[in-house]
């Protein structure tokens, strides 16, 4: 008895456009459609494609406060050890927690953790690093560098059907669908 066949897993299903204003409008239409899990890949930035796919929301702002946060702090109270705990100096008769004096340290260490946080928080949203993606496998992919344009619909999608997804897709008009095997 042979060993049975595996069918590879699906990442999802991708259709290619030739200009951007088709790209636009399949975005509109998955979206009106109902589908939610999608990415768009163009050889350039089109902003109409992100507003089409409804990407306006994302933690990234909330990261980068809590970063600007904990660095603000974090500067506030090493300061605060090392001139009142660890090593208290009396010079002149002034405090020795005097808040005016530990702005700037305050200020750079809120920006220096902001930053960070803003670098090490983009690179998690956005799955980096990742040296290997599914669509990789489409051989016509390789023209999301040149002159194409691509829609997939991720299988992850709550919506998704392969069958129902290709006729939504075909419906759409592209050059080409594919299937994305992960």
């Amino acid at each position: 008895m042979s060993a049975p066949i595996h069918k590879p897993r699906i990442w999802g299903l991708m259709a290619e456009f030739d200009t951007p204003a088709d790209l636009v409008r399949a975005c509109r239409a998955a979206r009106e459609a109902g589908y939610r899990r999608m990415d768009a890949y163009t050889p350039f930035p089109i902003e109409a494609v992100f507003d089409a796919l409804g990407l306006h929301r994302n933690a990234m702002p909330i990261i980068v406060l809590c970063g600007g946060i904990l660095g603000g702090l974090g500067g506030l109270a090493l300061q605060y050890w090392v001139a009142v705990v660890a090593y208290p100096l009396n010079i002149g008769g002034k405090p020795f927690f005097s808040l005016p004096a530990f702005i700037p340290v305050i200020f750079e260490c809120t920006i220096l953790l902001a930053a960070l946080f803003c670098v090490l928080g983009m690179l998690a949203l956005n799955g980096l690093p990742m040296p290997y993606h599914p669509v990789f496998n489409v051989p016509r992919f390789a023209f999301a560098t040149k002159d194409r344009f691509f829609l997939i619909i991720f299988a992850s999608d709550p919506k998704y059907s392969a069958e129902e997804t290709w006729q939504f897709l075909e419906s759409l008009e592209p050059r080409s669908i594919a299937e994305v095997p992960s």
